[in-house]
């Protein structure tokens, strides 16, 4: 027996997948999105900066967002890990973690991006809850507080000038040599940021959130919020195995609309972007989804 040929199949359930899911569902395209469900934000409370959604937890959202797609009967979900991928524009093969094979005519990957490990003790029982990466995200609910931020060279300098927009009560722990140049130290002097290069020893909290940053010279800062610098990785390496070019920071190379290098394949979302913001993600799903199915649009046209 034939394994049923599926329009589209999308590795990734976060925003990017759904919204690409939902408009591609909405263009009555054969769709099988493929989620293992741990979503790199599962972590936060709340998704902010998503209009109509602001406030809305990640499980809500994906609650609601697969409500909406449930309308749309040739969308279907399978909840599993991508294992592996073969074959060529026209016809892939998606191996799950279980073994089932489904087949596509394009591929989308929205496998976002994973945090490494915090090596910092005490950093993950306060990230999501009072330590954040992405002030645009929840600068506001930490505004006008002692924060620190955590990060080192051009990084931290970025982040000074960014945390300023929320609170001027910070200061900057670099964990160790601090990499900036005698230039950008005077920059955060004259900017009256203080800097602190000793390496941390521990962060201290109670519930989830952060009371003081200890480092190894003794100093104690006290802080009621983070923001740090995290360290990613690709969300999948299956991108990288099936040829996609990578840029340096571990991003699909796409084009405007979400094109791989590799025919038939597009990427969205976290996976190809270091604008690290869900209603982002979801925009670059939705134009994907478009440029996907224009081209198999096209394809029946000409066939």
């Amino acid at each position: 027996m034939t394994e049923q040929l599926h329009d589209v199949v999308i590795i990734g359930g976060g925003p990017a997948g759904l919204n690409a899911a939902l408009v591609l569902g909405r263009a009555r395209k054969d769709v099988v999105l493929i989620d293992e469900g741990k979503p790199r934000n599962r972590v936060t409370r709340e998704t902010h900066g998503f209009l109509t959604r602001d406030g809305t937890s990640p499980s809500e959202f994906r609650r609601i967002a697969r409500e909406q797609i449930t309308a749309y009967p040739s969308v279907s979900f399978v909840e599993n890990t991508a294992a592996a991928v073969a074959g060529v524009d026209g016809d892939f093969r998606i191996t799950t973690e279980e073994g089932t094979v489904v087949r596509s005519k394009k591929l989308l990957f929205a496998v976002g991006k994973k945090d490494s490990p915090l090596d910092i003790s005490g950093l993950a029982d306060v990230y999501g809850k009072s330590a954040f990466v992405c002030p645009y995200c929840d600068g506001w609910e930490l505004r006008d507080q002692p924060l620190v931020v955590i990060a080192k060279g051009a990084g931290a300098l970025h982040l000074a000038k960014v945390i300023a927009g929320w609170s001027d009560r910070y200061a900057i722990c670099t964990n160790g040599p601090d990499e900036l140049t005698d230039e950008q130290r005077q920059e955060l002097k004259d900017h009256d940021v203080p800097l602190f290069n000793s390496p941390i020893q521990r962060i201290e909290s109670n519930e989830g959130m952060v009371r003081h940053v200890v480092l190894e010279d003794g100093a104690v800062i006290p802080c009621t919020g983070i923001f740090f610098a995290p360290k990613l990785v690709p969300g999948s390496e299956l991108p990288a195995a099936v040829g996609c070019d990578i840029n340096e920071g571990g991003s699909v190379v796409i084009d405007a609309f979400g094109k791989t290098s590799v025919p038939g394949i597009y990427s969205a979302g976290d996976a190809a972007t270091e604008m690290y913001q869900a209603i982002a993600a979801a925009s670059m799903g939705a134009l994907a989804a478009a440029a996907i199915n224009g081209e198999l649009l096209n394809e029946q046209w000409n066939r």
